[in-house]
């Protein structure tokens, strides 16, 4: 047998090796679709995340620190269905930051040390920033109970239960507009506390799922233009 149709073979495996781990990856993703600023699970029920500010509670007076508490609990206290509040902390990243070029010759050679000095200083105090987000459920009426096993074997076998069911405009539009009434409400209350939101759109979404999943390789590897088909 000649190399050239060996090397083909192994190349062949190889790739089916590959397409094999990232089908069973998938499998275990409860994530089904990410459309119209959206997070779709294969159960049907969709998902919205907004970006919250942080405060330096310390910082703050006596009476600013009681009149937080008071609002935050006033919010809590409106809230007529589950959040999820999630902190991430992640190794500073300033490459961007660092990658910019100096036009000025007689600032080159000290911005080149600046540089250097950063560099060395991210890589001995591994300095981290945390992000803060608020993710906001709405699940469908029309979702069965299933048992453990079932779940575990549906996600096996890569079954979407309820695809079908969200995808279809109509009832997709119905529970964005469920979704989007309990996101108001929350940005309403955490703003009450002095905080900033944002809420994440489809490319924000992607890219934190991203970076959650692959943490490493987000680093090196970040997420690729892609082109955002709404429902």
């Amino acid at each position: 047998m000649s190399s050239t149709l060996l090397n083909a073979k192994k190349t062949k495996v190889k790739a089916s090796k590959n397409k094999a781990q990232n089908s069973s990856t998938q499998r275990h993703l409860r994530i089904s679709e990410v459309t119209n600023d959206t997070v779709i699970l294969k159960n049907g029920g969709v998902r919205g995340v907004l970006e919250v500010s942080a405060i330096n509670f310390n910082l703050k007076s006596e009476q600013e620190q009681m009149a937080i508490i008071s609002s935050y609990q006033g919010f809590l206290n409106t809230l007529d269905f589950p959040v999820q509040i999630v902190v991430q902390s992640r190794r500073l990243d300033l490459d961007n930051y660092l990658a910019r070029k100096q036009d000025n010759k007689l600032l080159q050679e000290q911005t080149n040390e600046y540089i250097d000095y950063i560099k060395r200083l991210l890589e001995y105090a591994d300095i981290m920033e945390k992000k803060f987000y608020v993710v906001i459920p709405y699940e469908t009426l029309a979702k069965k109970k299933a048992s453990a096993f079932g779940k575990f074997m549906d996600r096996m076998k890569g079954r979407e239960t309820y695809s079908d069911f969200v995808y279809k405009k109509k009832n997709f539009a119905r529970l964005k507009k469920a979704l989007d009434a309990r996101m108001n409400t929350v940005i309403a209350g955490l703003e009450s506390c002095g905080l900033k939101v944002k809420k994440l759109d489809t490319k924000k979404l992607i890219e934190l799922y991203y970076s959650s999943y692959n943490p490493v390789v987000s680093r090196s590897q970040g997420v690729q233009e892609v082109e955002v088909n709404n429902i």
